[in-house]
């Protein structure tokens, strides 16, 4: 369905709207749910009632997980068009911890006493969150998502070729993977708008259908299966507690929590509202509560689904009454054991390979995010590649944890787990720690360099100034950093700036971005005032521009500013070509409004660091010396 005029987050459409509407959230929604209970129900070897059981028990729980959050009640739950699902992040760690307790319907006390545990610490420390969101840069978020997809993928591996690998893999089974996968990459190239969302959904469909022709696939279970079925709680018994397990579930549900934060950010650009902390405390609240009514039902942990999020963008409907009917449609699938029955059929192998599709697109998510972070710095470089080392080494030696004592064994049996914790602790080690000496930031408005310490120290007004030249103009970015109290250290500075930037209203960020130069300022083709681009404009080769590239660059932004509203703003490096930039200006130009001013702020978020950069040096010249050094050979 394409756009309509359901635009705002509590209008209500029709029966008849709603109905549609909420169907088209439960098709791009229902691959990504039903592959979790699958997959962790294939590594802990259960039979097909149990795995039945545990499709319809996901599929309840998340219908009740999105009523919370999109519906919510007290402070619980954002009150925006988002669906809740199972997090892929858990995946790994949930397996670790039933293989640890015996793995089968033995292992599954263990792992919902551990995920009630992770709920209920999501659920008290979703006030306090944002003073913990600091130790979850891009860096540490990133590093996470990549080792979740690339460790994940072993999973897949062995539901293509099983599990035992003293056992030769099927050539037949590596056909119905590779077929599944190329279903999905065919109709990710050739499909557009709402089919290009359930192309996994597809992969399934198409790939189960050929093994049932060719006698691969039974669906005998669907008959013996109940019409109805009611997910009782603690089915499986009552819940048992590891300390170990606790701990690597609540990992999971710090990087959830991140997630879950980026996602409602997404969410009001799309839909125009200005999140809050108080929106983000409420849903991370709706993520706790989520995840101990799935320790109780017999389900896993919940986050925010950012594929629906990307729907709410492409249909434009962005009432959450809408996601509220989908949650009403998934409690209904809960209560089927015959669809569980029928997505239980789905071959081992085909699933293999819907999941590498899914598996390795978080690992893309991970590598964009990245992509933000300066690997010209060690530290960064240190952080990415040891985690990644780590989270490798326990996934291709799975074994290597068993020399460990009994109580360590659940927590480093999974690759997710050690990545993310190796992520964590150097990030603190490199980017919180003090050093071992006060290094000089910035200069205050006597000229004089200040260290954090004397940062912190100074009047509001003065730290304001000292700091203003990060920003074009506007002041409200380092004042808001400022107001969050004393910071830790030179990192801090800028990641506070960074985070006021991405928090700001719509309205503040429109103006915000007018008060930069476009492209064609910064390569010298139009004329502005020159304090606005002396700062950004670099050194770049930009001597064998033509003027019939400079006509076009103008063109090209002077087209942006018609359709956005604000001018193109670009943050330059020494390596960009003039056909790199009009290359990626263009780009820009097809991007939705919500997702190209997210874009934008990024760009200056990126203009941000590189002044920062500047200023230091500037401040210390001795402290950088060793970095320009380097920078000078580009």
């Amino acid at each position: 369905m394409s756009a309509t005029n359901i635009t705002s987050v509590n209008q209500v459409p029709s029966a008849g709207k709603l109905t549609v509407l909420s169907l088209q959230h439960v098709l791009a929604f229902y691959a990504g749910a039903v592959v979790v209970p699958l997959v962790i129900a294939g590594a802990l070897d259960l039979d097909t009632a149990t795995t039945i059981h545990l499709i319809n028990a996901d599929l309840f729980t998340c219908g009740i997980a999105t009523i919370l959050q999109s519906v919510g009640f007290w402070k619980v739950g954002v009150r925006l068009p988002l669906i809740q699902g199972v997090t892929f992040t858990a995946v790994s760690p949930i397996i670790a911890i039933g293989l640890a307790a015996g793995g089968g319907t033995t292992g599954l006390p263990y792992i919902y006493g551990s995920i009630i545990i992770a709920g209920l610490f999501t659920f008290f420390a979703a006030p306090f969150f944002a003073r913990l969101i600091k130790f979850f840069p891009p860096v540490v978020t990133g590093t996470v998502l990549t080792v979740m997809g690339v460790t994940l993928i072993s999973v897949s591996a062995g539901d293509i070729a099983g599990f035992d690998p003293n056992l030769a893999p099927d050539a037949k089974n590596i056909a119905y993977a590779l077929g599944t996968l190329a279903v999905i990459i065919l109709a990710q190239r050739f499909f557009k708008g709402f089919m290009s969302t359930i192309t996994v959904l597809l992969g399934l469909v198409i790939g189960t259908t050929v093994a049932f022709f060719m006698g691969d696939a039974s669906f005998g279970g669907v008959q013996e299966a109940a019409w109805v079925g009611v997910t009782t709680p603690f089915y499986f018994g009552i819940p048992r507690f590891s300390l170990m397990g606790a701990i690597s579930m609540i990992i999971v549900m710090l990087i959830t929590m991140v997630e879950t934060t980026g996602d409602v950010f997404a969410t009001g650009e799309i839909v125009g509202e200005r999140i809050t902390s108080e929106h983000i405390k409420a849903a991370l609240r709706a993520d706790g509560l989520s995840t101990l009514l799935g320790g109780v039902l017999n389900s896993f942990p919940y986050t925010c689904f950012a594929q629906n999020v990307g729907l709410v963008r492409l249909t434009r409907v962005h009432s959450r009454w809408v996601v509220a009917a989908a949650g009403g449609i998934m409690i209904v699938l809960g209560l089927l054991p015959k669809a569980g029955a029928i997505v239980a059929s789905i071959p081992h192998a085909v699933l293999g390979g819907a999941s590498i599709a899914m598996f390795a697109n978080v690992a893309i998510v991970g590598i964009q995010t990245l992509s933000r972070v300066n690997m010209r710095e060690d530290r960064n470089a240190v952080i990415v590649s040891t985690s990644l080392g780590l989270a490798m080494l326990v996934t291709l030696r799975p074994g290597i944890a068993g020399v460990l004592p009994d109580w360590a064994t659940i927590l480093f049996a999974s690759g997710i787990t050690v990545g993310s914790l190796a992520a964590i602790f150097l990030n603190i080690i490199f980017n919180h720690l003090p050093s071992l000496r006060s290094q000089n930031i910035v200069r205050d408005s006597k000229g004089v360099p200040v260290t954090v310490e004397e940062l912190n120290k100074l009047p509001r007004a003065a730290a304001v100034a000292a700091l203003a030249p990060l920003i074009n103009q506007a002041t409200w970015p380092v004042a808001r950093a400022v107001e969050g109290g004393s910071f830790l250290d030179s990192r801090d500075v800028l990641q506070r700036v960074q985070q006021s930037l991405a928090s700001a209203s719509t309205e503040e960020k429109e103006a915000l971005i007018r008060e930069y130069p476009d492209l064609a300022a910064l390569i010298g083709a139009r004329v502005v005032e020159e304090p606005l681009v002396t700062k950004d404009r670099g050194s770049l080769a930009l001597g064998d521009i033509t003027e019939t590239q400079k006509t076009e660059i103008i063109e090209l932004c002077d087209s942006y500013q018609r359709k956005f509203g604000y001018p193109l703003v670009v943050f330059l490096t020494t390596a960009d070509s003039v056909k790199e930039m009009a290359l990626r200006a263009a780009r820009r130009m097809e991007n939705d409004p919500a997702i190209e001013l997210s874009t934008s702020i990024d760009e200056i978020a990126a203009i941000t660091a590189d002044r920062y950069e500047e200023i230091m040096a500037d401040a210390d010249p001795i402290g950088s010396s060793w970095v320009r050094s380097f920078d000078a050979l580009d």
